[in-house]
């Protein structure tokens, strides 16, 4: 028996490819940790601007909640429903591939919300320049996503977050207006800034559609050394003492033996010192001078480089090759890095698996569990709670996505909030724009 039409969706198909298949929604309702599913109505393939923002207005117009979706590779639910919501319509931004032409003066380029790291990477190089932001999924992970959640990755040392790099969008607000601006210029001192507002607010504010991003000149030739040490104080002394003044750090990161264990055992790789040791800590800079007695490998042609950093960048994936795991992204002051670690792993019951890496100078920690019950919070509420005695924030580079809405005030103070919430109500005042995500449910009256 055929179901009923949904007029909704009717008109949608009148404005852009959009599909109900329910195996094509079920794939789009469900992130990459597999924790966080929920239902769609439809999923929206644009291939223009003027395309969002019909289905915007669209949607906007029938009170239909919508989420914006790049690659998908979000680990906090930010891009999906959450399970006990209304059946919501996806945004798919991947086919807003358009890449301009790079501003080689400016150090610039204009890139489409669906264009991926990995091609915006080679898109940069292929003009001598290079893009700051890099991350494992950059395969996968587009410039619209990456934007939208204030991504981090590997080069903040030396980058600074996608903040740092955005020097205009192109954003559609939720009832179809359509703001641009793109013109990328170094100083442009007008007004509020529309672009800072967008960046980190997970589609909550609005649809991007193309950023201006800024590129940098590409950094000298790099060598890499992976080094044992006892504890994460060790490691940030190793860093100091390895890198010479006027030496260009390029990355500091850090895996604990559990992880380590993991991406040799998943990605077949033999273990890189004869010597385990409770952390590894990966450098990469342009010159490095380490102390005699450091137990570590180094890497200088691009094979033992990319070979190297496969011991901390495939972390994630191994992780995952355990099950449905909870993946915790949280940051301390640099001095609270040994307290924060060891604190984590003292509040794992028996049955979890715990595996700690992340960006060492950022003092960034991914806590990756295994083990648990997927819907089993109070783990994740701990390390939350601990993170905040430390004085660090629950949210690091991940963003807030639906997993951690509802500890948002651990980090932000009410007055924050209640600002964040007025922001929203002004752009989207009936709240079709990704509900559930970032801010948590209004306290009840």
């Amino acid at each position: 028996m055929a179901s009923a039409a949904d007029p909704l969706v009717d008109t949608l198909r009148t404005l852009a490819t959009t599909t109900d298949d329910p195996d094509i929604c079920a794939a789009h309702g469900q992130d990459w940790t597999r924790r966080f599913a929920g239902p769609v109505r439809a999923v929206v393939r644009p291939k223009s601007t003027a395309e969002v923002a019909g289905v915007l207005a669209a949607c906007n117009a029938a009170a239909a909640p919508v989420v914006p979706q790049g690659g998908n590779t979000g680990l906090v639910g930010g891009s999906v429903p959450g399970p006990h919501d209304s059946p919501v319509v996806i945004i798919s931004t991947v086919g807003l591939a358009d890449l301009g032409v790079v501003d080689e003066l400016g150090r610039s380029v204009t890139a489409g919300a669906g264009v991926t790291i990995a091609d915006l990477h080679a898109h940069a190089e292929s003009a001598g320049l290079v893009y700051g932001v890099d991350l494992a999924s950059r395969e996968s992970a587009t410039v619209g996503g990456t934007v939208a959640t204030n991504a981090g990755g590997i080069r903040v040392c030396a980058y600074g977050m996608t903040r740092a790099q955005v020097m205009g969008v192109e954003c559609v607000l939720a009832d179809g207006t359509v703001a641009s601006r793109l013109v990328g210029l170094p100083k442009d001192n007008t007004g509020y800034d529309i672009a800072a507002l967008m960046t980190g607010s997970e589609g909550t504010l609005g649809i991007i559609t193309a950023v201006r991003l800024r590129l940098h000149a590409p950094p000298p030739d790099t060598m890499v050394m992976l080094a044992g040490v006892d504890d994460l104080a060790a490691a940030m002394a190793l860093v100091r003492r390895s890198v010479p003044s006027g030496a260009v750090l390029m990355g500091a990161e850090v895996v604990d033996d559990a992880s380590l264990t993991l991406n040799c055992e998943h990605g077949g790789l033999p273990r890189p010192l004869a010597k385990a040791w409770p952390y590894l800590v990966l450098i990469e800079a342009s010159e490095l001078d380490p102390p005699d007695d450091v137990d570590a490998v180094a890497g200088e042609d691009a094979a033992d480089k990319r070979r190297l950093w496969r011991y901390r960048e495939d972390s994630s994936e191994s992780a995952s090759s355990q099950g449905v795991v909870h993946k915790l992204d949280i940051s301390v002051p640099l001095a609270n890095l040994d307290a924060l670690a060891d604190g984590v792993r003292a509040l794992m019951p028996a049955q979890a698996h715990v595996s700690i890496f992340g960006h060492l100078v950022d003092g960034n920690l991914h806590v990756e569990i295994a083990g648990l019950d997927p819907d089993d919070e109070s783990i994740d509420e701990g390390v939350l709670e601990l993170t905040t005695r430390l004085g660090g924030a629950v949210s690091a580079e991940h963003g807030v996505g639906r997993a951690k809405a509802a500890w948002l005030g651990l980090s932000r103070s009410p007055a924050d909030v209640a600002v964040m919430r007025r922001i929203k109500a002004a752009l989207d005042p009936i709240g079709v724009l990704n509900p559930g995500a970032v801010l948590p449910p209004p306290p009840a009256r």
